[in-house]
């Protein structure tokens, strides 16, 4: 943390921890979602493919309340009301349901994720999928569990023996890089995933869904408990160029450290005979 060291993480109005005050939030958006799966509403466009239905709304509205009760002096940074919202202090990030299109589309893709910052640097992180239960927690220096048990990455070294997972986002050229680089290392990985929802994204590397994740387009509800899960778990989440991602990164790559290195090694090397403008660039993900 820049000049100063994390604080313990504060306990609740009622005297809770805030950690179980993440895991009331996340019942609280179960049981939304789960009664509305399939048959929300889209009831907002921001844009191509993103959109924003009645549950979204619904979850967010009654976990915010949640934690103004609780933490009446915490910021809130959600990402349908509140997107603009900034602290020095502590303050909570939302995604109230990530992966919006899945869940419109009735494909059970899709998570209610959470996280606790200090000075914007992520101390907690949840993320849960809504229908299957599956619970990804971490806290800063406390490690990473993934339904209560020990998590770590899965040990993976290369790109050649790794189950690679991509989103593509809203930004079209950000997307086409994506799509090239993808282009370019198939078939010298094991298979490619496209989750649809940046949270599982990061917390399917601590579940072992996947080893690698890669995304251009983020805001810092994408990313903010994927940055404290992946590092608990024993990985790195880079921005293209090698820096350290944080909250408001737009592009991240995250995994081990080796895979997340082999990435970079194959990004920058070129073809012999490739016309110039279609080999792949040090890091093609970003714009």
């Amino acid at each position: 943390m820049t000049g100063r060291q994390a604080p313990s993480l504060p306990a609740a109005a009622n005297g809770t921890s805030a950690l179980e005050v993440a895991r009331t939030c996340a019942r609280l958006a179960r049981g939304i979602t789960r009664a509305s799966a399939g048959r929300s509403l889209v009831s907002a466009t921001k844009g191509r493919g993103n959109v924003v239905t009645e549950a979204d709304i619904t979850v967010e509205q009654a976990v915010i309340r949640l934690l103004r009760e609780q933490f009446p002096t915490h910021a809130i940074l959600s990402e349908e009301t509140a997107a603009t919202t900034r602290s020095g202090d502590w303050m909570w990030v939302i995604d109230p349901i990530d992966g919006t299109k899945n869940f419109s589309r009735g494909l059970p893709h899709f998570a209610f994720t959470l996280a606790l910052c200090y000075g914007e640097v992520p101390l907690l992180g949840m993320t849960t999928h809504p229908l299957t239960g599956l619970e990804v927690i971490a806290v800063a220096g406390s490690g990473c569990f993934v339904d209560g048990a020990p998590a770590r990455l899965r040990e993976c070294s290369s790109i050649a023996e790794a189950v690679f997972a991509m989103d593509l986002g809203y930004d079209a050229e950000r997307a086409r890089g994506q799509l090239a680089l993808a282009s370019r290392l198939w078939p010298g990985m094991q298979s490619l995933r496209i989750p649809g929802s940046a949270a599982l994204g990061f917390a399917g590397l601590a579940a072992g869904w996947w080893d690698l994740y890669v995304h251009a387009d983020l805001q810092p509800w994408d990313i903010a408990a994927g940055l404290v899960i992946v590092r608990e778990a024993g990985g790195v989440v880079l921005e293209p160029g090698g820096k350290q991602a944080a909250l408001r990164s737009s592009a991240a790559v995250a995994g081990t450290e080796a895979v997340v290195a082999d990435l970079e090694r194959l990004a920058a090397s070129t073809s012999g005979g490739e016309d110039s403008a279609n080999r792949l660039q040090a890091q093609p993900w970003d714009s």
